[in-house]
């Protein structure tokens, strides 16, 4: 049984790996509730709606039931401070088999301007620090000896600087973004021995729309999309389709381009605060050694000063 999980360890960590230096997966975690997540990936995400503190945490355990599959966990804050400028704060945590532990705590800034009666659009830009752990203490290669790899020789702890930037259009019923949220390369694990051993981590862009489609005063139709690329990896696209009922229950399925389908699931549990979930199955043959992907999200609007006469999550583009 220990040479089993042994093995599985060794094959996510290979995949990582490979990934890194040659560019053949993507890097940064997947999540299904991206559209309640905006903050994490474009630091031009904006509500401009004054008085309101936004806040979202999200837990997802992937391929569950597989030794040393993936967690990640995100947690972001933001408010407008004035009617053209919003900050805030964004964290990620990836963990990958108590082996590979990535966190990433970033400042945001989003500056917002008027674009016609109803629309707007912001530019926005990200900066802070990438904290990258690699333990392999306790790690057994299949061979039986780790020294036989110098990726696996020691184990590796570093800080790196970032930033990020993006731009964000939305109005009522619909917005559209881009954003790069890391545009500084990362280079892992350096040459040893005299034998390049390099892990590189590419820029990842992002293109993100929805739109919300009226069909009754108490039902809404809520499509959206995340389409994700990088160097040297094929195109990940993410296409969601939600209803909206009585402002109170969202459901709806999704499908990421030859990975997985989806179930999503959200309930407003008071005007302030909204839970969610999410449920992937697998269509690749990873589904042999997995029960599935699972994804809470919670989502908390705070009107500070309770001036406003509308809760802020009825017009928070997250909830597109």
């Amino acid at each position: 049984m220990k040479q089993l999980s042994a093995y599985y360890k060794t094959l996510v960590l290979f995949t990582i790996l490979l990934g890194s230096s040659l560019s053949v997966a993507q890097q940064d975690p997947q999540v299904t509730q991206y559209m309640y997540n905006m903050s994490v990936i474009n630091p031009a995400y904006a509500t401009a709606e004054l008085d309101v503190l936004n806040l979202g945490g999200m837990y997802r355990s992937q391929w569950v039931g597989m030794e040393g599959a993936p967690r990640t966990a995100s947690f972001f804050a933001h408010k407008p401070l004035n009617d053209k400028i919003e900050m805030g704060i964004s964290f990620t945590n990836d963990n990958i088999g108590d082996v590979v532990n990535e966190s990433n705590i970033f400042a945001d800034f989003a500056y917002v301007i008027r674009v016609g009666f109803e629309s707007k659009l912001s530019f926005g830009a990200k900066a802070g620090v990438s904290f990258y752990n690699a333990n392999f203490d306790g790690f057994v290669l299949q061979s039986g000896d780790r020294t036989t790899d110098v990726a696996f020789n020691n184990n590796v702890g570093q800080t790196f600087p970032n930033l990020g930037f993006g731009a964000f259009f939305f109005r009522k019923n619909f917005y559209l973004g881009i954003s790069a949220p890391n545009v500084l390369s990362r280079k892992h694990i350096e040459t040893e021995n005299g034998i390049a051993a390099t892990g590189v981590e590419n820029v990842h862009y992002f293109l993100t729309g929805g739109y919300v489609f009226d069909l009754s005063d108490n039902v809404k139709f809520k499509p959206a999309f995340m389409a994700k690329a990088v160097t040297g990896a094929p195109l990940s696209l993410d296409i969601t389709a939600n209803v909206l009922f009585k402002e109170r229950i969202e459901a709806g399925l999704a499908y990421r381009l030859e990975d997985a389908v989806s179930a999503l699931v959200n309930f407003r549990v008071s005007p302030e605060i909204r839970i969610g979930y999410a449920y992937d199955y697998s269509l690749t043959n990873l589904s042999d050694f997995n029960s599935g992907s699972h994804e809470i999200i919670l989502l908390w609007d705070i009107d500070l000063f309770k001036t406003s006469s509308v809760p802020g999550y009825d017009r928070s583009p997250r909830f597109f």
